[in-house]
């Protein structure tokens, strides 16, 4: 075979395995664009995305006469340049998963025998007179062509999720949690919320312990300043706590609500929680304040004409999640007995830099966003720091039994589900045309559905009453803080 179309078919399926590891490690796996220590990876990434753009449309219809073929090399070498840089910059910012590293792998034998060939057809070039010339592979510059555009989309994407991640680096929110330095037992401290929650304590000098499954991950994603167990067997009862925040827990929307799934669902909150007080039970000493966390699903769904509020006093029902809920919140109410006071946080819809907000606003952002099933479905929102927010003022409160109780993390204003889609549309100067059928969200998510096709209109009456300050009490602020609204992306 011609070794020109051999490396064309080794490059053609080097473009094949790197849109895999794209989609699947680096956006659904890793979700790098939504990780704060990704900017530079990113960058990275998306300048080599940029140069694989322009390698597969020159090899797709150019022939490299003469001297351009320095060109040539020169963008070869520059791609082999980024992709070590990237090694090395991937190594320190996360533990990469043992397929993803064998993928990677692969990659670079096959990158590297694409290299050889055309090193072995380059005296060809080079013979040739100087000169760029169309040339017609068949199906391999067609292929070739396609990846190049999409390469290129991905490379812009990258390139702009990266300069995100460095404005959101500039705008750190500080937090008061009271004087230090305090000790925190921290769960979930990986996730979305624990991450700017594990973040805000450590810039104002206080103590963290992790109970994390990967250790790695954990010290990659806070600079090796917090220390991490696996198990709370590990920490010796003598460990002094001053608090402890519960935030583990698999998330609820995704695959479908299999037994299985739901097993995990329960195991993930419910074991989890009973771990931490059977902890604190053998304790030497107790921890002042426990935070646990939950959600508004324990008030079940609510008709779009019920226009009653639900409060921390409102009664749960008798579906699935609010059972989950119940579970949870009774599993570390037995905390109580052992002297420690307890906060209960019933999460609403949390909006931030994570979590669901990027994926509600992709299809806004292309133009094809609008309201879901009927629109008229209530959404109880909150944003992130203010999450954040209610947690510091707990913490921060020196006598830990008046703040305890159970508390609707929700901002003050709900909205139905189309006021949401119109708003987060007018903030991304878009339209919100695109309704999605009800049925699709049904046949696509099975009863998971109820959380984005039912509301509930969910009132924080407790904070209210006890003063905390909402940082962002409407919507349309908190949906031009969090999608850059005064940025060029």
């Amino acid at each position: 075979m011609n070794p020109l179309i051999a490396a064309l078919n080794l490059i053609i399926a080097q473009g094949c395995m790197g849109a895999f590891d794209t989609i699947y490690h680096h956006e659904l796996q890793a979700a790098l664009p939504e990780q704060p220590n990704a900017a530079l990876e990113l960058a990275i990434h998306a300048g080599r995305s940029l140069l694989y753009g322009g390698l597969f449309m020159g090899l797709a219809w150019l022939w490299w006469g003469g001297m351009w073929l320095f060109l040539l090399g020169s963008i070869l070498l520059a791609e082999v340049v980024l992709t070590l840089w990237d090694f090395l910059v991937e190594d320190r910012t996360r533990p990469l998963p043992p397929a993803e590293r064998v993928l990677h792998t692969i990659m670079a034998l096959n990158g590297g025998a694409a290299f050889v060939l055309l090193c072995l057809y380059a005296p060809v070039w080079w013979k040739a007179p100087t000169g760029l010339t169309l040339v017609n592979h068949g199906w391999q510059s067609v292929v070739l062509s396609i990846f190049a555009v999409g390469v290129v989309v991905s490379g812009l994407r990258d390139a702009a999720a990266s300069a995100t991640l460095r404005r959101h680096a500039l705008h750190v929110p500080s937090f008061d949690f009271g004087k230090a330095p305090q000790r925190l037992l921290i769960t979930g401290g990986t996730g979305f919320i624990g991450q700017l929650l594990c973040e805000a304590v450590l810039r104002e000098g206080h103590e963290i312990t992790l109970l994390v499954r990967d250790p790695l991950k954990a010290a990659h994603q806070f600079q090796g300043k917090t220390h991490c167990v696996t198990t709370l067997a590990d920490l010796s009862p003598d460990t002094e706590f001053d608090v402890v925040v519960n935030l583990a827990g698999e998330r609820v929307l995704g695959p479908r609500w299999t037994a299985k799934r739901r097993g995990r669902l329960v195991a993930s909150r419910v074991d989890t929680t009973q771990a931490v007080v059977a902890w604190i039970a053998g304790a030497s000493h107790k921890p002042r304040l426990t935070i646990s966390a939950s959600a508004i699903g324990y008030y079940g769904v609510q008709r779009p004409d019920d226009t009653t509020a639900r409060t921390e006093d409102s009664q749960p029902q008798h579906d699935f999640l609010s059972e989950l809920c119940q579970a949870w919140e009774e599993a570390a109410r037995n905390v109580t007995q052992y002297g420690v006071a307890l906060a209960v946080l019933r999460f609403g819809l949390v909006l931030g830099h994570q979590g669901a907000l990027p994926r509600m606003r992709l299809p806004f952002k292309l133009g094809l966003g609008g309201p879901i099933g009927s629109g008229r479905q209530v959404v109880s929102w909150i944003h992130v720091e203010d999450v954040v927010g209610a947690i510091a003022w707990a913490i921060a409160n020196p006598d830990s039994h008046a703040v305890e109780g159970t508390y609707n993390l929700t901002a003050p204003q709900a909205v139905a589900q189309g006021e949401f889609a119109k708003t987060l549309a007018g903030v991304l100067h878009r339209p919100a045309i695109a309704r999605l059928p009800g049925i699709v969200v049904r046949c696509t998510l099975g009863e998971q559905a109820m959380l984005v096709l039912e509301g509930q209109r969910v009132y924080p009456s407790r904070l209210v009453e006890r003063g905390y300050r909402f940082r962002f009490p409407e919507l349309q602020p908190a949906l031009r803080d969090l999608c850059d609204a005064n940025a060029s992306d």
